[in-house]
């Protein structure tokens, strides 16, 4: 049945919804699961398939950088052709992907098929959002459903480990990319019976050009960040940004000539819209301190992947604590004091991290860790649910796609920022410190990382290597010390612009005076008077 549903209504999902949720957070699930299992597998792969270095990289690099790249094409579709579809669509072929990439006979193979998984998976995230932000327009229900969803994601990267290491055990290395197939499959069994379509009857066509110009937007400039933080400031990786920058521009400017744009420029006229962009992208700077945290974990307390993987599941559960404790407060206090909250609650978990040091142990890591994930949580969940709620229904997709953009972007920033940070400081200590004795070549060498150091000590006679191990980890947890402090800091910034920008809006509790429906009108306003204002409504097809 067809039937047009108000893009303002406030109505409370029932049975069917909260059931279509979990089916919502099937791919969620698995999507994290994927991320987590594929490096434990790299070994028991890198043999049978006998592939080099680099084919590990593209192996392991390619499905993030095309997620990324096409998250903003596959929401605005989702748009235009029904999210549902769409789901549907990504589903059959991320499983059929899976499945070859499982049974690849070579490196090539491989590299292509998780290139299949990144484009199909690029329709599942964006998707399921836009879905339950259309499933759950009540402001409470829709803060609940947003934590479950995430949770979900955060589940699955906690037990992604521990799924991975019982499938290597018993099975060859493909078994963990068929870990998808009965998932999606029951997606696709479940999703027409309890999933409703939704779509925007006015979209119009997809304008090729702007997918082209999004794709070489995102792409090089994930790939020059991440360049940036694994060699350094290098041609290459400057290039890729500056390209990615020149033709981001080239981008907006042709998104404002378009009478149906891929991307609606109009949703940054929401004063939620754009604060909650910026709090979750700078927010995913913060992640980059997690990346030296694994590294002192594996390098300076000298824990395999598997074992330093597993000290981190307990941030995980805090993440998800705070997930589900957030809609709860700002029930009663406003979304941007139960932000600001949990950014300070971030900034004390990363204060304790500057103060470990080779008398306190894994305890003090494990603690910091522990509270600035609990601090996440609240960022997380109600940063989502306020760009959701600012977009208009029948521009969820876009919505959707744009935040999850912004996460990729901010991790990669991330990790190019705080890792540029690790580094510097890690080469300056060691430089001073590193003991008589030590071959010329050996020393240049191990100042590049601390895995360097570690593999050179390996090779050095004892007292010598041992002095050269002292020094590079007492150097690098300097270095994990002072991108702890840069998260600190941003944490305190971004919550006092979360505080101002964001005070506008009410507490859940308050129906009808959300920040998201206030401000309806302003990003049509924004738009300016040669635009056409959004319409109110979005169609729905059930059953």
């Amino acid at each position: 049945m067809d039937a047009i549903a108000d893009a303002g209504s406030g109505v409370k999902a029932g049975r069917r919804e909260w059931i279509g949720l979990a089916v919502l957070a099937l791919p969620t699930l698995l999507l994290a699961l994927d991320s987590s299992v594929l490096y434990l597998a790299l070994p028991q792969l890198s043999a049978d398939l006998d592939a080099g270095s680099t084919q590990l990289l593209w192996i392991t690099d390619i499905y993030g950088f095309l997620i990324a790249g096409c998250l903003v094409t596959m929401g605005t579709l989702g748009d235009r052709i029904g999210r549902r579809r769409l789901l549907m669509i990504g589903a059959g072929l991320f499983a059929l992907a899976s499945v070859a990439a499982a049974y690849s006979t070579g490196p090539e193979m491989l590299i292509a098929t998780r290139a299949l998984m990144g484009i199909t998976g690029a329709t599942l995230m964006p998707s399921t959002l836009a879905l339950l932000s259309n499933m759950f327009r009540d402001p409470k229900q829709m803060g609940t459903a947003i934590a479950v969803w995430m949770s979900c994601f955060m589940g699955g990267m906690a037990i992604g480990p521990v799924v991975g290491g019982v499938l290597l055990e018993n099975f060859w290395w493909g078994s963990v990319f068929l870990l998808s197939v009965p998932v999606m499959g029951l997606l696709l069994l479940a999703g027409p019976r309890l999933l409703p379509e939704y779509r925007d009857p006015n979209a119009g066509k997809v304008d090729v050009l702007s997918v082209i110009m999004s794709l070489a937007t995102i792409l090089p400039l994930i790939y020059g960040l991440k360049e940036l933080a694994k060699s350094g400031v290098q041609v290459t990786s400057l290039v890729a940004i500056a390209v990615g920058v020149v033709v981001g521009l080239l981008f907006v400017r042709r998104q404002r000539t378009l009478e149906h744009p891929l991307l609606d420029l109009r949703l940054f006229g929401n004063r939620s819209f754009s604060a909650a962009l910026i709090i979750m992208v700078f927010g995913g700077v913060m992640s980059g301190t997690f990346l030296l945290i694994n590294l002192y974990l594996q390098t300076v307390e000298g824990l395999s992947p598997l074992r330093a993987g597993l000290w981190l599941v307990p941030g995980t559960v805090a993440t998800v604590i705070g997930l589900q404790v957030a809609p709860i407060i700002a029930r009663k206090v406003r979304p941007a004091y139960t932000i600001a909250g949990g950014l300070l609650v971030m900034a004390i978990g990363y204060a304790l991290v500057t103060q470990v040091d080779n008398s306190t142990g894994i305890g003090l890591l494990v603690a910091g860790i522990y509270v600035s994930a609990l601090g996440a949580g609240p960022m997380a969940g109600l940063g989502t649910g306020l760009i959701m709620a600012s977009a208009p229904p029948e521009k969820a997709g876009s919505a959707a796609s744009l935040s999850e953009t912004g996460g990729e972007l901010g991790i990669a920033l991330g990790i190019a920022a705080i890792g540029s940070v690790g580094t510097a400081v890690y080469g300056a200590q060691i430089s001073d410190a590193i003991p008589a004795g030590v071959p010329a070549q050996a020393a240049a060498t191990a100042s590049e990382s601390i895995a360097s150091a570690v593999h050179v000590a390996a090779d050095l006679p004892g007292a010598t290597g041992a002095g050269l191990l002292a020094a590079a980890r007492e150097a690098f947890t300097s270095a994990l010390n002072s991108g702890a402090a840069v998260s600190a800091g941003l944490a305190v910034l971004l919550a006092v612009l979360a505080a101002v920008a964001l005070r506008h809006v009410n507490p859940s509790g308050d129906h009808g005076h959300g920040g998201g429906a206030e401000e309806s009108g302003e990003a049509a306003a924004a738009a300016g008077p040669e635009s056409e204002p959004t319409p109110p409504a979005v169609q729905v097809t059930t059953g």
